[in-house]
Formats: C-alpha cells, structure tokens, sequence
C-alpha cells in the first residue's frame, strides 16, 4: 500500500490489500487517493523495537512503511525488556482514530547482538528460514554416502581428474570442471578442446513432489549472508550427500561438450554419471597457479596444472567467442564485509574477479546454452533464463544522454547487445566512463524465468537456461529433470507446488504492467496451444515467476542486511572525513561512494551550497545555475559523515570540497579564465565555517565528531565562492526537495 493514502485514512497498515479512488495529483503529477475499502488485511508479523515510554510499551516498527507505533499491553509483553528486538503479532487492528495493538511473540535479543541483522531480513522479507519436520526426516533417511545401486546406468567419471574451483569460503560445490585438447571436425585436423562440466545431480535425491521438494520450491534460492547462508536444501544435501567434495564420489549430470578453437560448441551431449573429484582449488589459488606455473603454488599441484592450462585456453577461446558475439560485459564492483570470529565487521572491501573467476563462468555460460537448447530442440516444456532488451522509455532515455554528452555513438531504434558492447569499449578510457557505463547497465531490463524462450540479451545468445547450481536454485532443479525426461523419452509433469506468496504477487502485477505498456514478448508462447498445452504452460509460468520472485526477494534481504551492517560500521566514523565519487545523481541529491571503504551516502540538495541546483535528466547531472558547477556519476569529492541512521539504512554526508578545479572547470565555462579565491569575500587563511555534524541517538562517537568538526573547519570549499547568493537559492533547494523520496 502507498502511504500517501494515509493522509486521508489511517485506520490502514502496510502490506493491507485496499480499494483506493483517485481524488487528486501532486504538483510533480503523482496519484493522490483516499482508501475505501480494506479488501484484505494479511496475518502479518511486525518486526520492531519494544520501547517503554511515560508507562506505555510500543512496538517501533523496523518497517517504517507501516507508518504507526503498535500499542502493546502490559501483559502481553513476556519475558521482552525494553530496547530488545522482538516480533508482534496484530491482536486489534488500527481504528481510524486508534492505534493498532499487538502481542509479544518472540524476542530476537538486542540490536547490537551479532547476527540481529539477519534474523530481522529473514522475517521482514519473508525467508523461509526454518524446513518442515517432515524435510527434516525425508534428508535424514538419505543415505551418507553413493551406494552401489545409485551408480546403475551411470557413466563412470572416476578416472577423470574432474576438479572444483570456488571460493575460499564455499562450502557447497555444486559443479567440477575437466578439459583437454580434442580433434573437431570431419577431417578431425581442427585444434579445439573437449570440455566437461560435472553438475551435482540433486534431482537423484530431491523426489518430484516430496516434503524436502515442496521446501526446496518454497525457498527456490538459496539466500547468501555475510557469515551465513539459508540454504534452499537441507544441509545433509547442500554440504554433504550432493556437494562435490574432495575426494568421494559423487552422483552427476553432465555436460560434455567440444569446443572449437573459435570457442564454438561443435557438440554436446548430457548424460548421468558417476565422479570424483581429485581436487578442491579456490580461485586465488588457480590464478596464482596459471600467473606462475614454476611458483610455490604450482609446484603442490604440479599433477594438475597441465589440466588447468587447458581450462585458461578453452577459456580464452569461449572469451573470443563472447567478444565476437557482441554480448555486453561490464565489470562492476561488488562489496565483500569482512568479520572477525565474534561477529564484529572488521573491513569492507571490494571482491576482486580473476582469470579463474572468468574460466568457471565461461565454462558454465557453455553448459547453460547447451541446455537450453537441448530443451529447445526437444520441444519439451521447461524454463529459460530470459533477458529482454530495454523497454521503448529506456530507449529513448539513453540515445537522449547519448546524444547531449556529445559520445558519437547512439543505438538503433531494436537494438542488438553488440551496439551496447561498442560504446562500452568505445568509452572505456574516457573520464566519464564510469557515468556512461551505469546508464548502459541502467537501460537494461532484468531477467526472469519464463518456459517462453526469448533469448538473453545482455549474453547474446537465442536460447539460455540455469543448469549449473541446482544445489542452490530451484530452476536449475527442474531443468535437471527435464533433461534426464528428454534422454528416458519420457515427459517430466510439474508437481502441485504450494500457492504462490507475496513477492509472487509483486512481480506478477509488476510484469504484467510492463507487458501492458510496452507489450511483452514473453507473456504469451508464439504458437497456440492445445487446452492441456495451455495449463502446462500456466503451470510452468507460474514456477517461474514463483523462482524470479524470490530470486528477488533473496536480493533484497541480502542488500538489506549489507546495508544494516555498513550503517553499524560507519557510526565509528561520525564526524570524519573521506575521499568519494559520486554514484548517482537525483532531483534531491548526490549519492556518494567512500573511495577507502565502498560505503555508500547521500548528500542532500539543500548540503551543495548557496545557489539553486537544477536536475539535467538528459545529462544525469545536477548544476549550479550561478557557477555552472556540475555533479554528475564519477565526479571526485571530500565529504564527512554527517549522520547514521541504522533503523533507515541510511547514511548522510556533508560536502566538505570538490576541489579547485572542478569550480576552475565550470567558471571557465561561464566565460572566466581562472576562478579567483578572493572573490569568496575572505582573506587567505580564513575558515569556512561548517555545523557541528549530527549524532546517531545513543550519541556514540561524540568526542570523534567534535574533533572532525574543529578539523573540518579549517577545509576551504570553492563552493563558498557563492555563499553570498540570495538565501532563496537554499530555500528553494529545500522547498524543492522537502517530499523527495531517497533512493
């Protein structure tokens, strides 16, 4: 529910299902309405702090979307202490002029406690934390180990120095990978490589329709934490009976593919087997190995390192392929939070991506194709991997700044990923490169599942499916099955899977929006269907927006919980200073990233100095209408830490400078030569004079902040050149973004 209803009715939560009539818009054209109807008010949980104030105990939601306190009696409070973190249950709805009222449920523990951020993600956005009891029951009656009747029509791999490479920390080893060169081709001259990737064979144990099947659906991702995981498979399977651990053997399917030395794949096959793997590599290791295979790395692997040189080359040649393809690349920057044994955050950094990253990704974009068009060319039901090209609007968007930043390249009225992947290699050196590149990435659509093949855009390819990680998501499961229907002549059915949840709902209505505006190539196959065609195909629809759902949930929590603990780390640094670049530009501010820690604030219009700053949508980029001085995304400056919000998720800077030249640059512009710091009507030496940064509540890092304040005065920022500037310029920034949402 929109809370802008709520100045006309308050008797309404968030996440009510409502009738509204529309009475009205804003000045910006936005919908007003009043509420009319409750339709349905869904059996919620509240997440929140339990606060005591003047002898009433409240309920704070950790939500603010639902807008109001919950009033808790006295009784109903348990064995919760004021301050804990505990979860509501409603017991009296909101009246129009009555608060709503609840009861204690559980009590979650402190705020600061380690790991509190995680069990507030798991139940704010509805993860299936916990497997049923009969899941329970069903994976301890697995057996622990491949037994001889398991092995039965399966190819035997063992002999084959299948080897695994993920990440230090991995736990899970859903695929193992093995290359050596091989002959192609009717005169069989043609140089080229025979690739096989080994895929945990999950669908051997998870049985269609079982209790761990019906949780496996339920969770349909796995959800990644900083120190933990909710895994989608109980851990008897995630870790142990399904993992590719050194050195057991282990049920697979596989894809054994040739691979030309163009990087095409001549042929492929897919069949159930049997392996071993005779090693675990981490991705360090791997490139360590690879940039020096003389080096100390090396020589403890020295059996293996033939067999990892033919992975760099197979490699390389699929890397041409992709190039030659026009399939867009861009590399962006992911944060890692580093912890120590108790949970405390330690660092942020950003995670690196080597040449081992890339041979694994390559090896299973490879297997991916392969198995979607196994599917395709079978003509049985399944679910494709579909990335759309941008809509009609987002078109139009980008050839506009395409065509104010003066690039010289602009996009086709249906655009191919091969005209994206040109102006990224065409910009690349540029100084707003990284602006360039995030309004690319910023056009695109994101993919979703869907048995409507339509082809991945931003990869380039007709067809694409997830094969490769069915430990951790769910549509590689049913692909599993689909391929193993396909090589027994058999048609895999669906089984009946539980009614779709929330974020189901979400993304349906969303979807449909979309299809309805700009007409949706995968809402609908392009053939006509039978009737029992048309209900599987419903069926399949439905699991796949069922998986894309809560793919995007499993994004949200995690985002939600990195969040929660980057706010946690920077309360330190109240008051301090830092190098930034601004990542992104709004009506109502900038957004900024610290260069030294990948953390992410916002400085509000209202902090960028006396004159009145206008938004350029078509540049992306804010500029001063008396110095011409320009924000945009990639612009260099010094901010301090103003503020930190953790029930919000929100950090606040302060501009602090943004250095000499880029005001030199924008006066210049205007028309003068060198901008002249006398001009600011303050001898040299003088101090810029700057508030005293706000604190968080429990007014930790007071002493730190006053100190900054004091050190941060004597920063002469070049925007002070127009302090003198009519007090309106300030007001109208303020008046301007006072109903301006963040981010």
């Amino acid at each position: 529910m929109d809370n802008r209803a709520i100045k006309y009715q308050i008797d309404v939560l968030h996440k009510d299902h409502v009738k509204v009539s529309i009475v009205r818009q804003d000045k910006r054209g936005r919908p007003e309405g009043r509420v009319t109807e409750i339709i349905e008010r869904p059996k919620q949980a509240i997440i929140g702090r339990l606060l005591h104030e003047s002898g009433i105990w409240i309920l704070a939601p950790e939500d603010k979307r639902y807008g109001q306190d919950v009033l808790i009696p006295k009784t109903a409070i348990g064995s919760a202490k004021a301050g804990q973190v505990v979860v509501v249950e409603l017991t009296e709805p909101p009246a129009l002029f009555g608060q709503p009222v609840g009861r204690v449920t559980e009590v979650l523990g402190e705020v600061d406690d380690p790991g509190m951020e995680i069990e507030i993600a798991v139940r704010k956005y509805s993860v299936p934390y916990v497997f049923s009891d009969t899941c329970i029951a069903q994976a301890r009656a697995l057996p622990d180990k491949v037994r001889a009747q398991d092995k039965k029509d399966r190819v035997d791999l063992t002999d084959v120095p299948l080897v695994t490479i993920d990440g230090e920390d991995a736990r899970d080893f859903d695929d193992a990978v093995y290359c050596e060169p091989a002959r192609i081709g009717k005169t069989r001259v043609d140089n080229g490589w025979r690739l096989l990737v080994a895929i945990a064979d999950v669908s051997h144990y998870v049985e269609n329709g079982s209790a761990i099947d019906i949780d496996a659906y339920d969770r349909a991702t796995s959800v990644y934490f900083p120190r933990r995981v909710i895994p989608m498979l109980p851990e008897k399977l995630s870790n142990g009976l399904c993992s590719l651990n050194p050195e057991v053997e282990r049920l697979c399917m596989v894809c054994d593919m040739l691979i030309t030395a163009k990087g095409e794949v001549h042929a492929y096959q897919f069949y159930p087997a049997v392996m071993y793997s005779h090693a675990r590599f981490t991705y360090n290791e791997v490139a360590a190995i690879l940039s020096n295979t003389k080096g100390p790395e090396a020589a403890k692997r020295k059996a293996r390192v033939h067999d990892l040189l033919n992975l760099s080359d197979v490699y390389k040649a699929l890397l041409a392929s992709r190039a030659q393809r026009g399939a867009v690349d861009f590399e962006t920057t992911e944060t890692q939070i580093v912890c120590d044994e108790s949970g405390r955050i330690e660092k942020i950094i950003a995670r690196t991506r080597n040449e081992a990253h890339r041979i694994i990704e390559e090896a299973m974009l490879a297997a991916n194709v392969c198995s979607a068009d196994f599917i395709a060319q079978s003509k049985h039901a399944g679910l494709f991997r579909v990335h759309e090209g941008p809509t009609p609007d987002k078109q139009e968007a980008l050839r506009n700044y395409l065509k104010v930043t003066g690039i010289g390249h602009s996009i086709s009225n249906d655009p191919k990923p091969g005209e994206f992947q040109a102006i990224a290699q065409a910009t690349k050196d540029r100084p707003d490169a990284l602006q360039i590149h995030s309004m690319l990435l910023r056009s695109m659509s994101q993919a979703i599942y869907t048995p409507t093949n339509s082809g991945h855009f931003g990869l380039a390819y007709d067809a694409y499916t997830h094969f490769t990680s069915p430990i951790r998501r769910y549509p590689d499961l049913l692909v599993h099955r689909v391929i193993k229907a396909i090589l027994n002549s058999r048609k895999y059915k669906l089984p009946v899977l539980p009614t779709p949840g929330e974020a189901h709902e979400k993304l349906a209505k969303r979807l449909a929006a979309r299809a309805t505006k700009f007409g949706s190539k995968v809402a609908e196959p392009t053939v006509k269907l039978t009737k029992s065609q048309h209900e599987e195909n419903q069926a399949w629809q439905a699991a796949g927006l069922h998986c894309s759902a809560n793919e995007r949930r499993a994004d949200e929590a995690s985002r939600d919980v990195e969040a929660w603990l980057k706010c946690k780390y920077m309360r330190q640094y109240l008051g301090e200073e830092f190098d930034g670049v601004v990542s992104s530009v709004t009506t109502f501010g900038l957004f900024v990233t610290l260069n030294a820690m990948y953390v992410e604030g916002l400085i509000h219009i209202t902090e960028l100095g006396g004159e009145y700053f206008k938004f350029d949508e078509a540049r992306q980029e804010l500029r001063g209408e008396r110095t011409g001085i320009k924000y945009a995304i990639g612009t260099p400056v010094r901010v301090q830490v103003s503020k930190v919000d953790l029930d919000a998720r929100k950090i606040d800077f302060r501009m602090l400078t943004e250095g000499d030249s880029l005001l030199n640059r924008a006066m210049k512009d205007k028309g003068v030569d060198k901008f002249d710091k006398q001009s600011k009507g303050q001898s040299k030496g003088q101090k810029t004079s700057r508030q005293t940064p706000s604190l968080s509540e429990n007014g930790k890092g007071s002493k730190r902040s006053s100190s900054a304040s004091r050190k941060s005065s004597a920063v002469k920022s070049p925007i002070a050149a127009v302090k003198h500037a009519s007090k309106t310029s300030s007001k109208a920034n303020a008046k301007r973004s006072k109903n301006s949402r963040r981010k």
